[in-house]
């Protein structure tokens, strides 16, 4: 055992007790953050326009600061943008992790230096916890990879700004530096295409422990992989210790990793996102992710099916309950206030507490009134892999309101890796698992207002091409699992046979 492998088992089981220690005082490490967030922005722009000097509860802060999403928060995130200082946050932020908006085109998430040391130290806790619950860590000392965006960064007056995953590979440890791939100079190729090939080549011939990423994107880089050595990832990597990944749910995609890699490889799920980094897997034990009570966010929720009422109610983290959809709404060191992130989760366990991703608030089909959410679909869809015996790269599924006869119905997008041998048995196997999941569908079904879902077989490779075409390829881009309109489905309409 090597001096990094022994020190990194010691800080493990410190940094696990100290977890613990928040973890079993949730409400308390809560309002502690809360006070902390509060006392800390009264001077700011947004803290004297919201009165923050007269508020001491979460309640007081209900009433002064209303629940806003990026565009309603925008004039202020444009003020810092323009170089303005004690906006959002006192001084200025560090950097804006840039993404893709919605309305207003790209969005400037602030990082500041007071929130960025979160996002860091939560990646590293969710290894530490793996390392002190296994005992295994001879892995540190191998070499680890994380498929992500460029980490060159562009300036905006004074203010550094980049995709998030590229600002965060600013911030690797020196002591990771000598383990970590691609090479600076791939990392930096703009081109997913060009770039998964050099990693490819740069990697094929290392001892790889730990490879991180969104799932459909790490499958590609396996697949090719395996094309140019002729070998299944588990003997091309002999130490292949873990997967970490975020962003999409890895169940549908793992029977294709564990026939890629030639055995199942441990896995760890991380929640994070531009606005902060919100949870991660703790035990291999338990698929919840443990939320991140003290990383200088205080969390609300929202009932998801409440969500846009006129005045849905705001629910307390002593207040929410096991398996209901909620909204997600977080206040943070980086100057968001009640901030919608759009996500929505379902807490799985209250002590501790933990989450998972249920799905997206805009992504949805309710065409008809079903209310189908992310969660669903996807369960769906791992129930009729598991018992039709086949694996999928990819799909997504749309409404089709207006079909040329007949009923309308939800149309899936699949492009398989293995073709189940009965597409229809394949196809009422995914609906009776949501008529099970969804009331609301349920009822429709049954009051012939939908028919059974239609599957679309699309050809291999399918989804990259039109990920390429709308010019978002690779990195942490990912294809909607659904959507209430079909310009998606109408695109791929292009690709069919």
């Amino acid at each position: 055992m090597s001096i990094k492998s022994f020190a990194a088992k010691i800080y493990a089981n410190w940094t696990r007790r100290q977890i613990d220690k928040w973890a079993g005082k949730p409400f308390e490490t809560q309002q502690k953050a809360f006070r902390w967030l509060i006392s800390h922005a009264k001077e700011t722009a947004f803290g004297k326009d919201h009165n923050f000097e007269s508020i001491s509860t979460p309640q007081d802060f209900a009433e002064k600061v209303p629940v806003r999403d990026y565009e309603e928060l925008k004039p202020y995130i444009d003020k810092a943008v323009q170089g303005e200082k004690d906006i959002l946050w006192p001084g200025k932020p560090l950097y804006f992790a840039k993404t893709s908006g919605t309305t207003s085109g790209a969005k400037y998430i602030p990082l500041t230096k007071a929130s960025m040391p979160m996002h860091i130290a939560a990646a590293r806790n969710a290894i530490l916890c793996y390392i002190a619950e296994t005992g295994r860590s001879r892995f540190v000392d191998g070499k680890m990879i994380f498929l992500q965006g460029s980490p060159e960064l562009t300036e905006k007056n004074g203010i550094k700004l980049g995709r998030l995953s590229g600002i965060v590979a600013h911030f690797v440890p020196s002591y990771l530096q000598k383990n970590r791939l691609p090479s600076w100079k791939v990392n930096c190729i703009d081109d997913w295409e060009t770039k998964v090939n050099a990693i490819v080549k740069e990697t094929i011939k290392e001892d790889m422990t730990i490879i991180s990423g969104i799932p459909s994107w790490v499958q590609t880089y396996f697949e090719k992989l395996v094309d140019a050595s002729g070998k299944p990832i588990g003997k091309l990597f002999k130490n292949l210790e873990l997967f970490i990944y975020g962003g999409l749910n890895y169940e549908p995609y793992r029977p294709k990793f564990e026939q890629l890699i030639g055995r199942p490889v441990n896995s760890i799920e991380l929640y994070p996102a531009s606005e902060g980094f919100f949870a991660f897997q703790d035990s291999q034990e338990d698929n919840g992710m443990l939320l991140q009570l003290n990383s200088g966010m205080f969390y609300e929720f929202i009932k998801s099916d409440e969500f846009f009422d006129e005045n849905p109610k705001v629910y307390s983290l002593e207040e929410v309950e096991k398996g209901v959809n909620y909204a997600l709404i977080i206040s943070t060191s980086a100057g968001l206030w009640r901030y919608n992130i759009g996500d929505t989760i379902q807490f799985t366990s209250l002590k501790p507490f933990k989450v998972r991703v249920s799905g997206r608030l805009k992504h949805f089909i309710s065409a008809f009134g079903e209310h189908v959410i992310g969660s669903e679909v996807e369960k769906a869809m791992m129930d009729a892999c598991a018992k039709h015996s086949c694996s999928i790269n990819e799909f997504t599924v749309a409404p089709q309101v207006n079909p040329e006869e007949g009923l309308p119905y939800h149309e899936w997008w699949i492009e398989f890796n293995k073709t189940p041998k009965e597409l229809v048995a394949f196809a009422k196997t995914i609906d009776d698992s949501l008529i099970h999941q969804n009331s609301y569908y349920k009822d429709l079904r049954a009051g012939n207002m939908l028919r059974e879902i239609v599957i679309r077989s699309l050809p291999e490779n399918c989804f990259n091409l039109y990920m390429k075409s709308i010019g978002k390829l690779g990195g942490q881009n990912k294809i909607p699992r659904l959507s209430d309109n079909r310009n998606i489905a109408d695109k791929l309409m292009e690709y069919l046979n």
